[in-house]
């Protein structure tokens, strides 16, 4: 069937805003899976959309994973293919009582976010200042000039980092459901929870997923195709002062949560770190900070393109350790380096048909592709470094983690058009 022919009709953003008000915000500090019962809640949901569109397999399993397959239509033997989009928000912003509004055919300018129920923000003048998403600040607005924004009240994030990657599946199978006559290979469908805090694949079986390749609907702008992440290592550094009692400290005491600040503060202020850096530039980042007298930790991402990239920063962090610790002769560090997934590009370049399919799909659906590089990670880095190699593809997503959170309407439609034609591209490749 000619891809121009297609009449394409969708529900994107009615699912969109049916998932988006259910808190699925997931928690590094919980040891379980998932990390919150309620990312759940949507997966039982989703799993009953899946089945009311037919999909005898769909599932929510006890790890919290949706799973589903709409079945191959044609007799060609073609590859099977995953779309994959996760479930939980990111713990930087509360995710509960989300109130979505929708700027309607948006012509420029800032957006307002309901000053009526957005909290007091700041105040210049006597004048209470509600939150705004600027266009200044946000220059990807310049391109959604007659679009439908949607936005929340500024109260919280909007969830579109993932759920408009799970609406956009959720719209692309239902229109191959219920257009028998697009011709298609096997496709999986795989809804993951935890990914906000690196975990999204601890618990996922790709055997019984079965897909030899895979896409993340989880990037930015329309058209965006992302073969390359950060590799990423996680970092702890752990402190052990010396304790006395304060009122006989004198030459005694080494406190440690001092110590840590001390090493907080040698960090470079003008390189190195997420405020300072852009492209392919790499840094330390200090995520959190604990402790009391005698002990305290620090917590640090470290992010990079390359392994060894990955190393200079992490060697750059312990001799700054190292030179603070010598003005704490009586006290002792530990620090420990743990692996959280590496950059996709390795595996990707040797499937180069994975991007080639779908570029060809975005153009098909009417956007000029670009292949860029994500300075984050997805569920496909460790998904292509477990066998199963998995680039992202734009979602529309905008402002993520924050409560400035803005998606399309427009831009969600194309992403779920591009699923389609993917699954299209595949089989006549085939």
């Amino acid at each position: 069937m000619p891809a121009s022919s297609l009449a394409f009709t969708h529900d994107v953003t009615e699912r969109f805003l049916r998932y988006v008000v259910i808190d699925t915000q997931s928690d590094p500090a919980s040891p379980t899976c998932p990390s919150t019962e309620k990312q759940k809640d949507l997966g039982r949901l989703l799993a009953s959309e899946l089945q009311e569109l037919g999909l005898a397999d769909a599932h929510l399993d006890e790890h919290g994973y949706v799973y589903a397959t709409i079945p191959a239509n044609t007799d060609k033997t073609v590859p099977v293919i995953c779309f994959c989009s996760h479930m939980d928000t990111s713990p930087d912003c509360t995710g509960a009582n989300v109130k979505p509004q929708i700027v309607k055919n948006y012509q420029g300018g800032d957006i307002v976010l309901l000053p009526d129920r957005a909290p007091m923000t700041g105040i210049q003048g006597g004048r209470i200042e509600a939150p705004v998403i600027r266009a200044a600040d946000h220059p990807a607005l310049a391109d959604q000039i007659g679009h439908d924004i949607i936005t929340t009240d500024g109260t919280t994030l909007l969830g579109a980092d993932n759920k408009a990657g799970l609406a956009e599946i959720m719209d692309a199978a239902r229109f191959l459901v219920q257009n028998p006559q697009i011709k298609h290979g096997a496709i999986k469908i795989l809804f993951t929870p935890d990914e906000e805090i690196g975990r999204g694949v601890d618990k996922v079986d790709l055997k019984k997923l079965g897909a030899d390749f895979a896409y993340t609907m989880d990037g930015e702008s329309a058209g965006h195709i992302e073969d390359e992440t950060f590799s990423a290592d996680g970092a702890t550094i752990t402190i052990e002062g010396v304790s006395t009692h304060p009122g006989f400290a004198k030459g005694k005491m080494e406190h440690a949560i001092k110590i840590a600040a001390a090493i907080i503060d040698r960090l470079p202020k003008n390189t190195c770190s997420p405020e300072t850096t852009e492209g392919k530039e790499g840094f330390l980042h200090p995520i959190g900070i604990s402790g009391a007298l005698e002990k305290a930790t620090i917590g640090f991402i470290v992010r990079d393109f390359t392994d060894e990239g990955l190393q200079e920063k992490e060697a750059l962090l312990e001799g700054i350790v190292k030179e603070v610790m010598k003005d704490y002769p009586h006290s002792t560090y530990r620090m420990e380096v743990k692996q959280q997934y590496r950059n996709m590009k390795q595996v990707i370049d040797r499937h180069p048909e994975t991007i080639d399919y779908a570029m060809e799909a975005i153009r098909r659906a009417g956007l000029t592709p670009v292949r860029s590089s994500i300075r984050g990670g997805t569920d496909g880095s460790r998904l292509s470094f477990m066998g199963l190699p998995c680039p992202n593809i734009f979602a529309g997503e905008h402002a993520f983690h924050s409560r400035l959170e803005w998606v399309s309407r427009q831009d969600m439609e194309k992403a779920a058009e591009t699923i389609v034609h993917l699954a299209m591209i595949w089989e006549e490749r085939a």
